[in-house]
């Protein structure tokens, strides 16, 4: 089922001569169908797609020289680069293309926050723009669902997520092996690939862990003890996975009162399926014991898209005391605290004494299945 972006209007519209548009997100989100999909709507004649994984392509952009590029493009203005992160000196050479060829449009992809930003970082500063592309979020997904499906197909997406492939999958155990593998594939090409990483299997232990940990803090500290892997060591290994869009970290927000914590940190999957994948758990919603944490990770998810989409400036935490009152999902913006609790179950729940007591001007609001959509849509 092919499913418009919410991100092909954005990209382009923002497509402009001499600036570089970079795609970023996890393999398999629909990246490469969203540059063909943008390529079939601007001139052919002008316009050239390429493969950074393809050697001839990494020769051809490898040849970092004016004329080369003049005689070899002629009449081309647009040029989309899929996974260009695998071109070696990208950086270098998108900044000379921007710089020297006139009336040059460019768009690029790339698998990895950690391979991308680091090869067409500081060359193009000021002349970029960065995009970022999840998997399928609510708002994408919602004109292909009849409104008397809409709770069904919401409880199979807390369960296998929403990955554009998986749309098109109809059986449940075919979904679940295309997650395996995906896991598998995630692991094996971004992340052991990166910084010489060699153990897989503490890396999936580590995820696992993780994994149970949804809504909780998490202890770097315990994670290794029960790893056999030094602190520093987990904190890297979360950070890479973070790189790579599988987990999303959250802080603790405090305006320095006592009773705060604020050294703790939560992590929370991009993905409920990948999450899932992980644990090899594919049960039913109705039988399982950890709806909360999947309603928690998935609307955590779909405020994430929520807010990339629409670029927002915000801040994200969550708020918890030592006295044990807590908030799930804290965001600052525009000067204002707007404080969420994720329950499954509409319920009527009143916000911490603490919250209203010491920021008396904050917002607070419980998000369940009855009302989410106006907030992640």
């Amino acid at each position: 089922m092919p499913i418009k972006r919410l991100l092909f209007n954005q990209l382009s519209e923002r497509l402009q001569p001499n600036k570089v548009l970079i795609l970023k997100g996890p393999r398999r989100v629909g990246k490469t169908v969203l540059l063909k999909e943008i390529a079939l709507t601007l001139p052919q004649e002008k316009t050239e797609f390429l493969n950074g994984e393809d050697v001839p392509t990494q020769e051809f952009l490898g040849k970092r020289s004016i004329a080369h590029f003049k005689n070899s493009l002629g009449s081309k203005k647009y040029i989309l680069i899929d996974e260009a992160q695998k071109v070696p000196g990208i950086g270098e050479t998108l900044k000379l293309m921007v710089d020297s060829l006139e009336g040059i449009h460019i768009i690029i992809s790339g698998s990895s926050s950690f391979d991308i930003q680091n090869r067409t970082g500081e060359p193009l500063t000021g002349r970029g723009i960065s995009f970022m592309i999840y998997p399928v979020c609510e708002q994408e997904i919602r004109p292909y669902e009849k409104i008397s499906e809409h709770e069904d197909q919401l409880i199979l997406r807390m369960v296998y997520g929403n990955y554009p492939e998986l749309f098109s999958i109809p059986d449940l155990k075919l979904k679940e092996e295309y997650l395996r593998e995906l896991v598998s594939n995630l692991l094996m090409k971004d992340i052991l690939s990166l910084e010489n990483i060699r153990n897989s299997s503490k890396l999936m232990n580590l995820l696992r862990l993780v994994a149970f940990q949804i809504g909780s803090e998490v202890s770097y500290h315990e994670l290794g003890k029960q790893l056999a892997m030094s602190k520093n060591t987990v904190e890297r290994y979360l950070d890479l996975l973070a790189k790579v869009f599988i987990l999303y970290k959250v802080e603790g927000f405090s305006k320095n009162l006592r009773k705060e914590i604020v050294k703790n940190v939560r992590w929370y999957f991009y993905d409920n399926g990948i999450r899932n994948a992980v644990i090899s758990n594919f049960t039913p919603l109705s039988n399982r014991d950890d709806v909360g944490k999947l309603w928690e990770n998935y609307i955590i998810a779909e405020r994430l898209k929520y807010q990339a989409y629409n670029r927002m400036a915000v801040n994200n935490f969550f708020w918890r005391t030592y006295d044990q009152q807590e908030i799930d999902w804290v965001e600052e913006r525009e000067g204002k605290l707007f404080g969420y609790e994720m329950k499954w179950a509409a319920k009527k729940v009143k916000a911490p004494g603490s919250w209203t007591k010491n920021y008396p001007e904050a917002s607070f609001k419980v998000i369940s299945k009855d009302n989410y959509l106006d907030f992640v849509s």
